[in-house]
């Protein structure tokens, strides 16, 4: 499909009549890492993948810089919900900066009323991150210091990406041919149709989304006003094989809730039997975790007639 001068591949699964599951890759990535997730709803949920721009076979925006905004892949991911679910708000999945892009969809005025449910996966919002170091640079003390010196080291990458051309000749030579084994020995991907051959290319391109959205420097974009998640009130599906690290939210009316960490956490409970998750499941009730609202933690609440629940 085509959008703002350039073109998507969107590959859709399952039945268009059911809810649409739409499943958002991160950096270096194509869609085909959702490949099997996406087959493992496929019997029950619409699903949806596509790659975003300038990456796998969608084409990328002339010229790079300042085609990456997230104001940019806002538009893109409401042309495909547009397109695949134009009736029905859908449930959004995002992953690495898949997941930092669904923060800023979820939050965003125009996308109100497009979104049932985000579930976040190894990506923050850069708003959330933006406050997180104003605070420790506003107010600094010994351990706030320390933090943002962790913080830091550990977002090394972030600053090699802002380096001109050099990420670029990385991905295209040495890196791009080793990474492959790398994911294979460090993250125990087996060796298969992923990741695809354009990742050279998907890369170097992606590097763009930390340029045009994230501040050199300080790791995060510029500060704005705290946002409030706008969705329907439709609560998420139960996802299979469901692991830590995964944050959904879930929007009624004017008050939304935030999924935290639940501890000690093992990985998320199965839902009870419910009319949107057919199928055996364990007979004791589903555990909620606690939801943070204002300074808060407070125990999450189960959505009228349902007994999914949501976990960290």
């Amino acid at each position: 499909m085509r959008t703002g001068g350039i073109e998507l591949c969107v590959a859709e699964l399952g039945d268009p009549a059911q809810p649409t599951v739409l499943l958002v890759h991160g950096y270096p990535d194509s869609k085909e890492v959702w490949s099997e997730v996406a087959r493992g709803l496929a019997d029950r949920f619409h699903v949806v993948l596509y790659d975003v721009r300038g990456c796998g076979r969608s084409t990328a925006p002339q010229p790079l810089r300042g085609g990456f905004t997230l104001e940019k892949l806002t538009d893109d991911f409401l042309a495909v919900a547009d397109a695949v679910s134009p009736d029905r708000p859908l449930h959004l999945v995002g992953h690495d900066w898949g997941s930092v892009q669904g923060w800023e969809f979820a939050t965003v005025r125009r996308t109100e009323g497009r979104i049932a449910s985000f579930t976040s996966m190894s990506g923050p919002s850069l708003d959330h991150f933006g406050h997180w170091i104003k605070k420790r640079t506003v107010r600094p003390t010994p351990r706030r210091a320390a933090q943002l010196l962790n913080q830091s080291a550990k977002s090394w990458y972030v600053y090699m990406l802002h380096t001109p051309v050099l990420p670029e000749l990385a991905w295209k030579g040495p890196l791009g041919k080793r990474w492959p084994k790398i994911l294979q020995r460090v993250e125990k991907v087996p060796g298969g149709d992923y990741p695809t051959a354009s990742l050279p290319t998907d890369a170097a391109h992606g590097a763009w989304l930390y340029r045009d959205n994230v501040l050199p420097g300080s790791a995060a974009r510029a500060p704005t006003p705290m946002r409030t998640a706008r969705s329907s009130s439709s609560p998420p599906p139960a996802m299979p094989s469901s692991r830590r690290g995964c944050t959904t939210i879930w929007s009624s009316g004017r008050r939304s809730w935030y999924a935290a960490p639940s501890r000690p956490s093992t990985g998320c409970p199965a839902p009870a039997p419910t009319s949107s998750s057919p199928g055996s499941a364990s007979s004791s009730p589903p555990r909620r975790t606690a939801i943070r609202r204002g300074r808060s933690w407070r125990p999450a609440p189960t959505p009228t007639g349902s007994a999914d629940s949501w976990c960290w």
